[in-house]
């Protein structure tokens, strides 16, 4: 039985207190009647007795607290899932907002998921090919894997989004591939890119969007990343697709979170942000994976900007701690025009070996990797020695690891947001860069690999 209750105590920002509340439970989702009629909805925060916190999901202005009535459901917040989801646009509480029919829910689900037993986890083992360089060849993404990518304010990595989003998808397999994108705190420009990109290139027809803009409310943005969340769910373990997850800006949400934990009064932590940052950024991270069982699995790309370019700050920190592996992105490689500005040498993926190799991508893959890393790392230290001891001093060799660096940069690096390169095409450009260097240089590629794969070149 929903019962109603006049016992609105105060409103305090997004916060209100009802009093002499009976069998209500945590997360319980509620409604705010107004004396007009209208409805604005809350969710129950804190118990305390028969007194209940609750927050508002819209603004609290105007709300009368002798006339207000608030009942409770008796549920916490659902999503309606179907099939029908993909191709469609919706709020951050996952209500449509491109304008055309409700969706026909085949079951609605809690939110907040339920937890996959750790030993019905299946390892990530599967190569999915983003068609950008940087990714495939150098820190490869695997079927099932949590893979963030750090950027900076101003950087593209909007852009980044958007062209996974298109390009991504599981070689070798019959499954169906689907992309749930979240975007969270963005603003209506951000939005209105993602919208209009996906549907120019057809991508949204296998996409279900997710849209939180920066002026809605921040308890919707602490749901809109959940929502994602169960309706990749729902596609994955129940329908069977490959489901890669995208969410721009993790930020946004732990900035939320922090405003909700300011207005609760809670002793922050590092740098104002609620200490338990790290327990609710993995109750998110963790509902990606494969299951014992299942064809589907979720794969996941959270995208943060960090503060002041800061790596040490909570939010990336605390992510790279949950994660496998980071691609960062630089604002160095920016500034010089190089798209998408990945950062090769601090990122990693750490299942990259797992979905490499042969049967998988190619055989090769490993060792023109691992030579790749180890001659770039040696053409940026030439580089560097070069401007403080000028070109004359470097002996020949360093020159080549020099102008090696160089041309990795031009041609493997700087690929633009259009380009979509297949896993060989990648393989074939790393070799056709070490072919700079001497073929003595590779060291770490086995031999009868150099033999079968060093590039011919054309004699004029």
């Amino acid at each position: 039985m929903i019962r109603e209750y006049k016992t609105i105590e105060e409103v305090a920002g997004p916060l209100m207190l009802v009093k002499r509340v009976d069998g209500v439970k945590y997360d319980e989702l509620g409604e705010i009647e107004l004396p007009d009629g209208s409805l604005r909805r809350c969710r129950v925060l804190e118990i305390n007795g028969s007194d209940v916190l609750v927050q508002l999901f819209e603004s609290s202005a105007g709300l009368n607290l002798a006339e207000s009535k608030v009942r409770f459901s008796g549920h916490g917040v659902e999503l309606a899932v179907s099939e029908d989801m993909l191709g469609r646009v919706l709020s951050g509480m996952g209500e449509p907002i491109d304008g055309g029919t409700p969706i026909l829910a085949a079951k609605s689900l809690d939110i907040n998921g339920t937890p996959i037993n750790p030993a019905a986890r299946n390892y990530p083992s599967e190569f999915i090919q983003t068609g950008i360089s940087t990714i495939d060849g150098l820190n490869t993404l695997v079927r099932g894997q949590k893979l963030p990518i750090f950027s900076g304010s101003g950087l593209p990595h909007a852009n980044l989004a958007a062209q996974i989003a298109r390009q991504a998808r599981v070689r070798g397999s019959d499954s169906k591939f689907a992309v749930v994108f979240a975007a969270i705190g963005i603003t209506f420009e951000e939005a209105d890119f993602f919208i209009s990109d996906f549907k120019k290139t057809g991508a949204i027809d296998r996409t279900v969007l997710f849209i939180n803009l920066a002026s809605d409310a921040a308890i919707e943005r602490i749901s809109t990343p959940r929502m994602a969340l169960t309706a990749a769910e729902y596609l994955a373990f129940e329908c069977g697709m490959h489901v890669l997850v995208i969410m721009t800006d993790i930020t946004n949400y732990a900035e939320a979170l922090r405003e909700v934990s300011a207005a609760r009064k809670e002793v922050p932590g590092r740098r104002g942000y609620p200490g338990y940052l790290y327990t609710d950024l993995a109750t998110l991270y963790e509902r990606a994976g494969r299951k014992i069982g299942s064809d589907g699995s979720i794969t996941m790309i959270p995208i943060l900007t960090m503060p002041e370019d800061d790596k040490t700050h909570p939010i990336p920190d605390l992510t790279g701690y949950i994660t496998e592996g980071q691609i960062i992105l630089s604002r160095e490689m920016y500034r010089r025009g190089y798209l998408p500005p990945v950062d090769v040498l601090p990122s990693l993926s750490r299942l990259k070996d797992k979905g490499i190799g042969e049967g998988r991508t190619r055989r090769d893959h490993a060792g023109t990797m691992n030579q790749l890393f180890s001659s770039y790392a040696r053409g940026r230290e030439a580089k560097e020695l070069m401007v403080v001891l000028g070109e004359a001093a470097l002996t020949p060799l360093d020159r080549l690891y020099a102008k090696f660096a160089d041309e990795f940069e031009k041609q493997y690096i700087n690929q633009g947001f259009n380009e979509n390169r297949s896993i060989e095409e990648t393989l074939d450009l790393g070799w056709k860069l070490l072919s700079i260097l001497p073929k003595s240089e590779m060291k770490r590629i086995k031999p009868e690999i150099v033999e079968a794969f060093w590039p011919v070149k054309d004699e004029a």
